[in-house]
């Protein structure tokens, strides 16, 4: 695995603490009305993804994932001004403003979505697996899921058949504690949900998701099985998300104290520490990270805020690739 230097730990604080203000930003805006829909928050669960960009090998390897999606696509290399002017519905946007919250794509930088179907996006990181293994490409899918997810059918299918034909995809649940309103141990008789793989003879096991270092470890050794020809692994993230399911979630299902109590492990705060106690940056080196990252996120806004709205001719262009389309009756 790359070696956890002094860079990574700064790069890390960095880039999660932008993701988290980005979000932040949307939940201000979206309660403006100028983020519509629903509007899914990954606070708190950011070491899962910073730990597996870590592991991965940017421009070769994929990244699939439910409707948690915003942050991800920055981390692959997508321009996050263009994420923002997504979920304002800009033309502008990684999808021309038609994908939206849910739906943020961008296949330049090997990221497939965004996926507003419970568990729909498993069995398509298996089916970007295959065609990687069939093309004799040397790539490797990070597939995401909710712990909700992982109660569908197209779980076990998508793993038999993973199995089955030794695909090159990495599983990784990301337990934040409760599907919607649910706790996962009103969903099923075992609360460890890394252990679905053992049914299929599938490595797997749990990771501690609030710590990067813990998620990059475990994931390069899956990666490196996958790419090695050894096949899907199946990793539990032990997580946990700060706001509601979305934002239209009341969460009286939680108590203020327990999410409190998870703050007190928040991995932004624990690569802060290592930070400080390594003293890889003083407490003034990190307020100029803490200023560029409110600057950055302040440009997004901007851009979005200023892109134009998609033309309604649109609607057509992205939809039928053949212009003179038999079945479109009505032309703008």
């Amino acid at each position: 695995m790359k070696k956890i230097t002094k860079e990574v730990y700064l790069n890390w604080y960095e880039e999660m603490l932008f993701w988290r203000k980005f979000e932040d930003k949307l939940a201000a805006v979206y309660i403006q009305q100028k983020v519509r829909g629903f509007l899914h928050l990954y606070n708190g669960q950011e070491a899962v993804l910073a730990g597996s960009l870590h592991a991965m090998e940017l421009g070769k390897d994929r990244m699939i994932t439910a409707y948690r999606n915003h942050v991800q696509p920055i981390g692959m290399g997508e321009d996050p001004k263009k994420v923002m002017a997504e979920l304002f519905g800009k033309v502008t946007g990684t999808s021309k403003g038609m994908g939206g919250s849910m739906h943020i794509f961008s296949k330049e930088h090997r990221f497939y979505g965004g996926h507003g179907i419970v568990g729909g996006q498993i069995p398509l990181g298996a089916g970007l697996a295959f065609a990687d293994k069939y093309f004799g490409r040397d790539a490797v899918t990070l597939c995401y899921m909710g712990d909700g997810a992982v109660r569908q059918g197209s779980l076990h299918e998508a793993f038999n058949l993973a199995m089955l034909w030794q695909l090159p995809v990495v599983f990784i649940c990301e337990n934040n504690g409760y599907a919607m309103g649910t706790s996962v141990a009103r969903t099923a008789h075992t609360t460890d949900i890394w252990k679905l793989g053992l049914g299929y003879e599938m490595p797997c096991g749990p990771v501690d998701g609030m710590n990067p270092v813990a998620v990059a470890e475990e994931v390069n050794k899956a990666i490196e099985r996958a790419r090695s020809g050894g096949g899907p692994t199946f990793l539990e993230a032990k997580t946990y998300r700060y706001r509601g399911h979305s934002m239209s979630d009341a969460q009286h299902y939680r108590t203020k104290d327990e999410v409190e109590e998870y703050k007190k492990i928040d991995p932004i705060s624990q690569v802060k520490q290592v930070i400080l106690d390594k003293k890889y940056a003083s407490e003034e080196d990190l307020k100029e990270i803490d200023a560029r990252v409110k600057e950055r996120v302040k440009e997004c806004e901007k851009f979005a805020e200023e892109s134009p709205f998609p033309p309604v001719e649109q609607l057509y262009d992205v939809v039928y690739e053949q212009e003179d389309y038999p079945f479109l009756k009505h032309k703008l």
